[in-house]
């Protein structure tokens, strides 16, 4: 008699299906092989090269170049879509967290200290690399590529948008075809976040009600940011694939030095500011660099500060960092924090372009890069590049501000490495002040180990389950303790009737 076992259709199809198989993939090997094929089609669409304009085509794009930009713009623009209520939701969260916590206005002194410390070395590293190379001398690049940035970024301008022109931070602009887009001002939301977090704060009590709905629209946003970051891969072979179609690796020859100064400056930071620093309060740097992994490598291929923020947040609270104290200084540094963005890369900028005009520097001059890098980082709020910081360098320098478009080119290249420099040291600073502070979990920190994004996302659904659970059960034990002295009370008025 023979035995055989049938299979049923459903869960043939289910091995047969490609999306599971993928879906099996770990997601840092999907995103290195996303870096992968965008570098490949990226030099297939350079060597098709361009088509006839058209007036829907006006810059001659190729069919695939075309669909390497779209598929690289939908990601980014799914992540904005999701930035200005994560923004305020995160902001005004964590800052009413702060009320059950003895020495928030310490915490919030030391974390902006540690903010100003840690970008006053990058900016020195970055000026010492520049002073050193001469960025932008004998450059390749043609002066007919320099152009003014649209968008500016000049002290004034600096201050007056820290004045929100509404309360959503939203504005809209319209352009000739009577179409009306709609843009939003991440600094003025921070601005509008903290004034209702301490308003908050301010009200007490009163404000519980509106704490709920704040917490749970906040649960509900990053669940859906989740879903984005799941979509990094497909995103890096656009983002990737366009850079290198649009500009090919012409654009780094020409600009080589720079280049390699910004990401040596940025690896020095890494590989040695970092651990030194960890080392010097008593951190285990292999620990620190196993639990930051995978929002700095999340950092690198979505380019977004605030994209990454919900797993910054997740994997400082995993190295023990506490939750009270993690969801105010993340979101704060998501916004004010950036070592590349907004320290390493306008210095170098800053540098190469007074060298490709022949501006000499002072002394006075490099002060002002460290002052402007330490001080103006809040410019760079907002979601990729570091274009507003480069030019409030720029102008305070009063260096030309076309300059911005000698290095547009290679912007995508280098913010990549930027962001991921800019998570880490967003992880860096709170487990640093948790430490000094003693109010870090130094067992759990550790104890990290190095994880993938399906266990992290796999963990975080489990623990907002058990929160639910705790939150209900809490509900149905105030119902129960509340009917009990209702019926309590009704016995009592009930008594002298009887007797």
């Amino acid at each position: 008699m023979s035995t055989h076992t049938t299979s049923s259709p459903e869960a043939s199809q289910r091995r047969r299906n490609p999306l599971t198989a993928i879906a099996r993939i770990p997601f840092g090997w999907q995103v290195l092989i996303g870096l992968v094929l965008g570098v490949v089609l990226g030099l297939v669409a350079a060597q098709m090269g361009p088509v006839p304009a058209t007036d829907a085509n006006p810059d001659g794009d190729n069919w695939l170049t075309t669909t390497l930009s779209t598929i690289g713009g939908i990601f980014v623009t799914l992540l904005k879509a999701l930035v200005p209520p994560l923004i305020f939701l995160a902001i005004v969260t964590s800052i009413a967290n702060l009320r059950n916590v003895t020495n928030a206005a310490r915490l919030a002194w030391k974390t902006l200290l540690w903010f100003g410390i840690t970008a006053l070395i990058a900016v020195s590293i970055g000026i010492a690399l520049g002073a050193l190379t001469n960025p932008g001398e004998n450059s390749g690049v043609s002066a007919d590529a320099a152009e003014a940035s649209s968008t500016q970024g000049g002290w004034l301008d600096f201050l007056t948008g820290l004045v929100p022109s509404n309360f959503l931070g939203i504005t809209g602009s319209a352009s000739d075809d009577g179409s009306v887009s709609l843009s939003f001002n991440a600094l003025q939301i921070l601005v509008i976040s903290i004034a209702v977090g301490i308003a908050v704060l301010s009200v007490g009590k009163k404000a519980e009600p509106f704490l709920k709905v704040t917490g749970s629209a906040l649960e509900i946003v990053q669940k859906l940011l989740w879903w984005v970051i799941r979509l990094a891969p497909i995103g890096t072979v656009g983002l990737l694939g366009n850079a290198v179609a649009s500009y090919g690796w012409e654009a780094i020859g020409q600009l080589g030095v720079f280049v390699a100064d910004v990401y040596i400056g940025m690896l020095i930071v890494l590989l040695v500011v970092y651990p030194v620093l960890l080392r010097a309060n008593g951190l285990s740097i292999a620990s620190f660099f196993r639990g930051v992994w995978p929002a700095t490598s999340l950092g690198f291929v979505s380019r977004s500060s605030l994209g990454t923020m919900p797993m910054t947040q997740t994997v400082t609270e995993r190295m023990g960092v506490p939750r009270h104290y993690a969801s105010f200084s993340v979101p704060l540094g998501a916004t004010t924090k950036m070592d590349g963005c907004a320290a390493i890369y306008p210095s170098l900028a800053a540098i190469f372009v007074a060298n490709f005009y022949g501006v000499p520097l002072s002394i006075t001059d490099y002060l002002l890069i460290v002052l402007v890098s330490v001080l103006g980082s809040a410019a760079t709020a907002g979601m990729t590049g570091a274009t507003v910081m480069l030019t409030l360098t720029l102008s305070t320098l009063g260096l030309p501000l076309e300059g911005v478009g000698l290095l547009l080119a290679i912007d995508p290249i280098l913010d990549m490495g930027r962001t991921a420099l800019n998570v880490t040291g967003q992880s860096l600073v709170p487990v640093i002040v948790a430490k000094r502070e003693k109010i870090l979990d130094k067992a759990a920190y550790d104890a990290v180990r190095r994880t993938s994004f399906q266990v992290i996302q796999a963990e975080e659904k489990a623990e907002a389950d058990e929160r639910v659970e705790a939150e209900v059960a809490a509900d149905a034990e105030a119902q129960a303790a509340d009917g009990a002295s209702g019926a309590t009370g009704a016995g009592r008025e009930k008594a002298p009737v009887g007797a």
